[in-house]
Parts: structure tokens; C-alpha cells; sequence
């Protein structure tokens, strides 16, 4: 076993991942978020998840959607554990807090959050670590939330990110 800590390529870092856009086009929010936390390009998250979606080989559509047990299973096979936090789907949306709300409450600044918001009519994932914000919004570029798009969208639910530990 290698003692160098730079020879685990799934090592979390106090730094913030960019996102590895290598597909040549548009990607969509969940393989930007699990490229974000995990430092695997875009292709790799999108192998993952075809992979769980038991797509075969030779058909590589785009992953436009995630439900959270998708992301939740990429993240474990990268060695990442993902738990809900807190959910506000039993609330109206007038009632879900914002982003901005949100950010105003204490909580980890070490740990990343992803965060699902209503972004119009449809459901978007972000991902927050201390006061910071990646999505496709920002092109897998870390932004302050503060100066980021989604400051007044309603969150759906809120999930944090560690590293599995995996006793053996």
C-alpha cells in the first residue's frame, strides 16, 4: 500500500473541484455536481450512472435527469456517501426556503451540500461547500453563492457528501 497521499485519486481535498467538461457538449446538473465533488471527468460520472441504469455498452445517451438514488449510487461507487438532511417537499413552495435563507443558517463549512431547488418548473441540483456554488449555471466554475443564479429558488432537499469509510 502506497503511502503517498496524492496516489488516491478519490482523496477529498479542503480545495473545490472543477468540473472536467471532456464530453465535447452540453452536460447536465447531476454529472456536474458528482464531477465537482468527485474530480472524475464529465464522461466518467455519465459511465457511472449508465452503469447503474443497466444501459449496454455500446449505447451512451446523455444524462439529462438524475433522481437522487442515482446520484447517491455514483457517489458510492467513487467512494462517497451522500444523506439527506432535510427535506421540504411536504411544504408548499411559498414555504420551501431559499438558497439565500438556507445559507444564513449554521452548518458545516468543511462538508459539501448538494441541494435540490425548483429552478422554474423543474428540479435542478447544485452544490454548495462553505459559501461557494458550482452548477451548470457557472459551467462547473466555483462561484460565491452570493453572486451565483439560484439565491431565491426554493430548495427541495438538502443532502450531504462525505467519504465512505469502508472497513474491511
Amino acid at each position: 500500500m502506497s503511502m503517498d497521499p496524492c496516489a488516491d485519486p478519490r482523496r477529498t481535498t479542503s480545495t473545490l473541484n472543477e468540473v472536467k467538461n471532456d464530453t465535447g457538449r452540453i452536460a447536465f446538473c447531476g454529472p456536474y455536481v458528482l464531477s465537482a465533488i468527485t474530480g472524475r471527468s464529465i464522461s466518467k460520472v455519465e459511465d457511472a450512472i449508465r452503469i447503474l441504469r443497466d444501459l449496454p455498452a455500446e449505447r451512451k445517451p446523455v444524462i439529462v435527469g438524475t433522481y437522487a438514488e442515482e446520484v447517491a449510487s455514483a457517489l458510492w461507487s467513487f467512494g462517497y456517501k451522500m444523506d439527506l438532511v432535510e427535506s421540504f417537499m411536504h411544504l408548499e413552495r411559498k414555504q420551501q426556503p431559499s438558497v439565500w435563507q438556507w445559507m444564513q443558517k449554521p452548518r458545516n463549512a468543511w462538508a459539501h451540500y448538494i441541494l435540490a431547488i425548483q429552478k422554474g418548473r423543474e428540479g435542478h441540483w447544485i452544490l454548495i461547500k462553505g459559501v461557494k456554488m458550482c452548477d451548470t449555471y457557472t459551467e462547473g466554475k466555483w462561484t460565491f453563492v452570493c453572486d451565483g443564479p439560484h439565491k431565491g429558488c426554493k430548495i427541495m432537499e438538502i443532502f450531504q457528501v462525505r467519504r465512505a469509510i469502508v472497513v474491511s
